[in-house]
Parts: C-alpha cells; sequence; structure tokens
C-alpha cells in the first residue's frame, strides 16, 4: 500500500498558517487523506506532490453546518456568499473531487441535498451542477439515490429557462454571474451557461430514464437537441474559428447582432470559455480548428498556463482600479480545469489535427507547478489561491488584496488562500489514469500519457462503482515488478494488461 503521501502531509502542515480550521483542521489531515484520498504515485514528482497538496486542501474546505456537510470556496467568510458562506459557482468541481473519496460516499450527497432541498442558493452563479450530479451517480454505481432528486433538477432547470432564456432560442447570463467578472466579452448569450444548460439538459434526460419517465427523458433530450443547435449555428464565430460571446447588455434589452463581423472589436473576442462546449460534452469535428490556439503564445498559451484572453486583443490584461478579480487574461484555475476537462473528452473521444497527449501533459505540469509561492522569508511553498498573473506566476489577486490592506469588505486577510475553486485530483484520475466515468457494468481506461514519457504511475484504491480499482503503468517493469506495461486490478485482483500505454476495458461484477 502507498504511503507516499505522509511525508507530503508533513510537509504542508509545517509550512501552513491554519488561519481558519473547519471540519477536519491540519493535525486531522494525514488520517483524512489515509482514508479518503486514493493514493498516488508517479515519476514526476512534481505532479504527485501538487496531487496530495489538492487534497489536503480539500479537506480544509468540508464544513459541518445544521444542514449537514457542505463544501466551501472561501475559507473566510466573504460578503457575497450565502448561507454558511457557501457558494455555488464551482459546485460542479466540487462534487468532481468528492465523488472519488474512498469511503466517504455521504459527503457529496448531503452536499446535493443543501443545493436543491436546503438552503443553498443555486442560482447565485451559473452551474453545470445537474450533470455533476447525474456524473457522480455514475462513479457510484447508485441510480436510485439521483433519481429521487429528478423533479427538483427539472424545477431547477425550469427555473433558470424562465429567468435566463430569450428569444434567440440561448441563454442570457452576465459575465459576473457567470464568475468571469470584467471579462472582455461582458454580458450577453455566452458559451458557458448555454454549454452548463446543454449539459443540464442531457443529465435530466438521462437520470428520466433510470426513473422511466420515457415523456421526460424525450423532452429533455429535444431540448439539449435544441440548445446544442444554437451554440452552434450561433455562438460559433466562422471567421475566427472559435465559440464567443454574442454581446447583449440586458436580456430583454435592445437585440444582439448575431453576426460576429458587426460586434465592436472591444467586444470580440477569443476567451478560454470558448472550449468549454467539449468539456460539456458538445464534440463536433467542424470546430476542431478553435483548439489551434491554444498552445500558441500569440494566443492562450502562457508559461503558468491558458490565458482567459487572448493576448493580441488590446484589452488583455487591461487594469481595473476598483476590482481585483479580472477575466480578461490572468490564469484561473477555474478556467484551467475547465479547459483540461475539455481535452480529455476531445482526445478520448477521438483525435484533433491541433492539439494532442502531450500538449495535455504540457498544461497539466504547468498547472501542477502553479501551485507555489515565494513567502517573504524566501521559503517556496506549496499554494492555491485565486487567479495568477500569466508571465510572472504571481498569485494576481492576492497582490491587490494586500496592496490594498486586505480590507474586511473584500474578505480579510488572505481571502484567497487555499481556494477551492477548481480541480486537480480529478484530471489526474480521468486524465492522466484516464478513468472514463460511465453508466454501464463496464471499467474503460484511456490513460492520456504517451508511452514512455513517465517511467511508472499507480493510483491506488480508486472506488468506483462499488469496487476498489488499481491501475499502474511501469515502463520497464522495474517498479513493481509485475512486467512491463499498464495493467488494471479490481478488488486486489489483476484484470487486464497490455505493453503498452493504450485503452482498456475491465468488465465489473455487480455487488
Amino acid at each position: 500500500m502507498l504511503d507516499n503521501w505522509k511525508g507530503y502531509v508533513e510537509k504542508f502542515n509545517q509550512n501552513d498558517e491554519e488561519i481558519i480550521a473547519q471540519m477536519i483542521p491540519n493535525d486531522q489531515a494525514a488520517e483524512w487523506i489515509r482514508l479518503e484520498a486514493p493514493h498516488f504515485e508517479c515519476s514526476d514528482k512534481i505532479m504527485e506532490e501538487a496531487y496530495y497538496f489538492r487534497w489536503w486542501v480539500f479537506r480544509k474546505h468540508i464544513k459541518q453546518t445544521e444542514e449537514g456537510r457542505i463544501i466551501t470556496e472561501f475559507l473566510p467568510e466573504v460578503p457575497w456568499a450565502g448561507a454558511y458562506n457557501s457558494i455555488n459557482c464551482a459546485s460542479g468541481h466540487h462534487l468532481a473531487e468528492a465523488r472519488w473519496l474512498k469511503n466517504d460516499r455521504n459527503l457529496a450527497w448531503e452536499y446535493v441535498n443543501f443545493w436543491f432541498r436546503g438552503s443553498g442558493n443555486e442560482y447565485s452563479y451559473s452551474s453545470w451542477i445537474v450533470a455533476a450530479v447525474y456524473e457522480l451517480a455514475a462513479v457510484q454505481g447508485d441510480k436510485d439515490l439521483v433519481v429521487e432528486y429528478l423533479d427538483d433538477f427539472v424545477r431547477f432547470y425550469e427555473t433558470v429557462e424562465d429567468r435566463q432564456f430569450t428569444e434567440y432560442g440561448l441563454f442570457w447570463s452576465d459575465d459576473d454571474r457567470d464568475a468571469m467578472e470584467r471579462s472582455i466579452s461582458g454580458k450577453g448569450l455566452r458559451p458557458t451557461l448555454n454549454s452548463y444548460m446543454y449539459a443540464n439538459a442531457l443529465a435530466v434526460s438521462r437520470i428520466s430514464s433510470w426513473a422511466g419517465r420515457s415523456e421526460l427523458q424525450k423532452q429533455y433530450q429535444e431540448k439539449a437537441d435544441r440548445l446544442k443547435k444554437r451554440i452552434l449555428s450561433l455562438l460559433w464565430d466562422r471567421k475566427d474559428q472559435f465559440f464567443k460571446v454574442i454581446p447583449l447588455e440586458e436580456k430583454n434589452v435592445g437585440s444582439a447582432s448575431i453576426d460576429f463581423t458587426e460586434i465592436p472589436k472591444e467586444q470580440n473576442v477569443r476567451e478560454e470559455i470558448g472550449y468549454i462546449p467539449w468539456g460539456m460534452g458538445i464534440l463536433e469535428n467542424d470546430c476542431d480548428r478553435a483548439w489551434k490556439y491554444l498552445m500558441d503564445s500569440h494566443y492562450f498559451k502562457t508559461p503558468y498556463g491558458p490565458a482567459t484572453a487572448e493576448r493580441n486583443h488590446p484589452y488583455f490584461m487591461k487594469p481595473a482600479s476598483d476590482h481585483e478579480c479580472l477575466w480578461n487574461g490572468p490564469v484561473w484555475p477555474f478556467a484551467t480545469t475547465q479547459t483540461l476537462n475539455s481535452m480529455i473528452r476531445l482526445l478520448q473521444n477521438g483525435s484533433s489535427k491541433y492539439v494532442n497527449r502531450a500538449d495535455f501533459l504540457e498544461l497539466l505540469e504547468a498547472y501542477a507547478r502553479s501551485h507555489r509561492r515565494m513567502r517573504e522569508d524566501g521559503k517556496m511553498v506549496r499554494w492555491l489561491d485565486e487567479n495568477i498573473d500569466p508571465d510572472t506566476g504571481e498569485w494576481l489577486s492576492r497582490k491587490i488584496l494586500k496592496g490594498w490592506n486586505w480590507r474586511k469588505e473584500k474578505g480579510g486577510y488572505e481571502r484567497g488562500k487555499d481556494y477551492n475553486h477548481s480541480t486537480f485530483c480529478d484530471l489526474i484520475i480521468r486524465g492522466i489514469c484516464g478513468v472514463q466515468v460511465a453508466e454501464g457494468d463496464e471499467l474503460m481506461i484511456d490513460p492520456l500519457l504517451e508511452d514512455g514519457v513517465w517511467d511508472y504511475f499507480m493510483l491506488e484504491d480508486l472506488p468506483y462503482h462499488g469496487h476498489s480499482i488499481t491501475i499502474a503503468y511501469d515502463k520497464n517493469g522495474s517498479r513493481y515488478g509485475k512486467g512491463a506495461g499498464l495493467w488494471i486490478a479490481v478488488d486486489g485482483k489483476r484484470k487486464a494488461s497490455t505493453d503498452r500505454l493504450k485503452r482498456l476495458t475491465v468488465k465489473l461484477v455487480k455487488r
């Protein structure tokens, strides 16, 4: 059994200023990681350390409330949060990590219950929460539990429709309510909420099938199909080969120009949100050309991950005197997660002419390296905050907030420390180790790692459909002594192997 996590947790604790402790303080972190985190090792030690650092951060955000446990975004109380300091915009990311806990299956469902039947405000920010809950049920192999929430999901979808659906057949959203304030494109018909609602509609349709409600299944499949067509026909800029925002200041005021050549250049921009449709399941070969910009330093590529807006736009990184959170160029882990999720879907469902597995690894490595900060005493420590200067790697919001002397109305001292607004462990599990979330009784893996790049990796004791899964790769057979190549074990028994990294499928016996 892997025990490499012990040294990491000890180091994280030693270097930490534990400002706020919730359910699981630092002195209980090691035991929690032993019990709950699927253990992982690999020959890239920066990646390995970042993996455990993110589990170490995640457990800080488990919070006991009168309505059960929730997962927080900020540790300090912030004025714009809801009940118990809850914020819904990263709820999909939270569930993506929580679904992999080894023993605590209930945390994720208590959190779901808080948003749909408790005092959580799931309408505060845009979200793909229904799609996230569907995938949670698929990972756990528990259809009955999610079916109980079906009517809640329908109510949620219809409420968002009532509030934000437009005559264009698309949803309108405010960039601030997409959690992407001060973006260059601004308010309008955005790839964000529209892609989220496509995924939510598809999830409602699939859950309706589980519930045996065929009319509801058909209704929401048709909603998803119609929305997808409108996204592809209206939000795809054929000239610039990218999904973009159609600016519209308010939902019911004025009219939007649906011709990108008529949109003023001040708002006509390629932004990282243009990659979100792939992550939400909108996979179109005709749109593949959008990916040629991702690894191009004239557009999105930076040393610390993808910029949130293309570098060559005149408003790229334009400062704002009154706001610390800008989405006009800084690297945001929230968005980096979304882009890497989109790459996982793209590469595991086929191929692209413009990005490949080496590009995925390069971006994930940059993301892993970004988890650091040089302290005032000159010591480099693991760190997670809000957004990053794309050229220097400095945590930008932190720099601004510190310059404002940690103003209370902005969240106070070290507001963004240990910011839980993204995923990392899930990207290792589904990207590097290749686990594909699916409904059926098979485990499919397709590691997005080129053969021979790493000497080894092992993911141990991953819960999936009620089984314990181990996935391991050994370049020459010297690490684990079980031969060279890739292998999968289910409940301790080796079930499949191959001499190189490629797609594998294992039949699972229902428990």
